[in-house]
């Protein structure tokens, strides 16, 4: 079969030829109908040598959806069964796994367990190998291309906003800045989920159009007068919650500086790995609250999913086959996409 794999730090994937994997007793085995390409694996294959103790060469591809194609032994599940993969595998014993919160698993480091695409083969080929059932949620009727970046792209920023909606009351100000494949989902979940005014933040007019055509209330230009313009908007109040989809110093400061009291900045971008908000008592305002979460619970993938039934959410993608999948992630390297990248195989 083909697959879209990560050879070696800082080059780029390469479409290979690779051996269709068989399930073992508790496995499942998809035939993928759409991959999503995100800027996590771009992250990755650009990370310097030994930042990552990934076994290479490794299929690439963390959101997935498929049909089951095979069952190992033990798997209740339906051949022909379409389903969504939920990508942050936990060991399924631990306190947070129990809870359904595989995203914090206290055992993946120590037990080796990784995400497909991000340490295991990913959904970048025609099959994909899932450990446990458990991982896999009903797609029901979902379009898969379509449907695909909610495993990582929904789900992320869902998890992201779930704590804040009891803060974003009527007369309160949410800042996305980011409108790219996570963030212009995330404004169309705090349009859908709270009554709050969004102000879209980005670096080109192009990207704030795109942020006022999914539901952005206004829109400023990433610069150096950003913090103002926002401030203008606000008022004294600030704005009640920030998520930051790209995580960058510059982005991270933007968001202390438009905080208001008792609000909360999210960091949800990766940016450099290295960026830092400055806390302390005279940094910001009273009572600040910043998180940096991690993807989301399968639970919250079930919820992200019945959202899209109802057609809340609209995501953004650009088609690829497989063969052009290497396409794909040129054009996410290059930040030319309006949305998603999805590859769906032949």
């Amino acid at each position: 079969m083909k697959a879209i794999q990560f050879i070696a730090p800082g080059q780029p994937p390469e479409l290979r030829e690779v051996d269709k994997p068989s399930p073992g007793p508790g496995q499942v085995l998809l035939k993928i109908t759409a991959a999503g390409a995100c800027h996590s694996d771009d992250f990755v294959l650009n990370a310097p040598a030994g930042a990552f103790s990934y076994p290479l060469p490794m299929t690439l591809g963390h959101e997935g959806v498929g049909i089951v194609a095979e069952v190992g032994s033990g798997v209740r599940l339906s051949e022909g069964t379409a389903v969504a993969v939920y990508g942050p595998w936990g060991c399924g014993a631990c306190y947070r796994c129990a809870q359904g919160q595989e995203n914090y698993c206290l055992n993946a480091a120590e037990m080796s367990i990784t995400p497909p695409g991000l340490g295991t083969d990913g959904a970048m080929a025609d099959y994909l190998l899932i450990d446990n059932a458990r991982h896999l949620v009903p797609l029901g009727d979902l379009d898969p291309v379509t449907s695909v970046a909610l495993t990582d792209a929904g789900l992320t920023p869902y998890h992201a906003i779930k704590p804040s909606l009891a803060k974003l009351v009527g007369g309160t100000t949410a800042v996305v800045i980011g409108a790219g494949g996570l963030g212009h989902v995330g404004i169309q979940l705090l349009r859908a989920l709270t009554p709050s005014r969004i102000i879209a933040v980005d670096v080109t007019e192009e990207k704030l159009a795109f942020a006022r055509e999914v539901g952005a209330h206004e829109t400023v230009l990433s610069n150096a007068d950003t913090v103002a313009e926002v401030r203008k908007i606000t008022g004294k109040q600030g704005a009640t919650a920030v998520f930051d989809f790209v995580g960058y110093q510059p982005t991270i400061d933007i968001a202390m500086g438009v905080v208001g009291v008792l609000g909360d900045v999210v960091i949800v971008g990766l940016g450099d790995g290295v960026a830092a908000a400055k806390v302390g008592f005279f940094s910001q305002p009273y009572e600040v609250s910043v998180r940096s979460p991690y993807w989301g619970t399968r639970g919250e993938l079930i919820e992200v999913l019945d959202l899209a039934r109802d057609g809340v959410l609209d995501v953004e993608v650009e088609r690829f086959s497989l063969d052009d999948g290497l396409e794909a992630y040129r054009r996410l390297a290059a930040n030319d996409l309006r949305g998603r990248a999805v590859v769906v195989p032949d």
